[in-house]
Formats: structure tokens, sequence, C-alpha cells
């Protein structure tokens, strides 16, 4: 039975900042848990227990998108989530793949600068899109 996160020890949820060539970040909306459908978000999810982070983050794409990725770098800070859980974001990098909402998505976009704040981020990913944008190499 798996046991309840402390608070020393957060679950870890990992999210992608993924560019293209032409320099638009990749937002995906949500089609499930309901009280998140319709709400858009950097792409990831969970580590597993024992799974390195940066694994995570590849496996997740993989499974959520059907790409093959490389996590560049880590964009310092984390953010909380829910109660036990810390989103941690990695600027990655795109190896092979056209991206695809394949699970827990139902559409994804590419933004430009001028269009990050034109979809309904979801409440928790705000600040770390926003340490994202300020990070960004030109």
């Amino acid at each position: 039975m798996p046991t309840a996160p402390s608070a020393s020890e957060p679950i870890v949820v990992v999210a992608a900042a993924l560019y293209d060539d032409a320099g638009r970040l990749l937002a995906a909306r949500r089609s499930a848990p309901p009280e998140l459908a319709g709400r858009w978000e950097l792409p990831g999810g969970k580590v597993e227990p024992g799974e390195v982070p940066e694994h995570a983050l590849v496996r997740e794409l993989r499974e959520e998108l059907g790409v093959t990725s490389d996590p560049v770098d880590r964009v310092p800070g984390e953010w909380p989530l829910k109660p036990g859980y810390v989103l941690r974001v990695w600027r990655t990098r795109l190896l092979s793949g056209v991206p695809a909402p394949l699970q827990d998505h139902d559409e994804l976009r590419w933004l430009t600068p001028d269009e990050i704040w034109s979809v309904d981020w979801l409440d928790q990913d705000v600040p770390a899109v926003k340490e994202t944008l300020a990070r960004r190499t030109p």
C-alpha cells in the first residue's frame, strides 16, 4: 500500500517547457480529471517511486504526446500543487515525433511569446510558466 507523502518528501510532478524551432512554447489542455478539464498546463506527470525525475519526464512525454525528448536543464524553483505535491519544470528539447494529445489532454497549442497568456493556465502552472519565460534563451 502506498504511503502518504511526508512534508519533507513531496511527490514530484515534472513538466516540460518544450519549445519549437520558432521559439513557441507547447501548452496542453487537460481533458481529465473533471476539475482540471479545459485548463492548460505544461505537459508532464508524476515521478514514480524510484524513478529519476528526468527519466519520468521523458516517459510522460512519450506516453502523453508520443514524442521522444531530452530534458536539457531544470528551471530553478518548484511550485506547490495539491498538498504533498510539487511541480518542477525542465527546458526540454524535442528529439523526434510530432506532439499529439494521446493521454489526459484534448488539445495542444504552440504559443508565441505574445500568445502565452491567451490560454487559461491552471493556477498552479502560472508561476512556473512565468519563471520558464524569464529564463527562456533566445
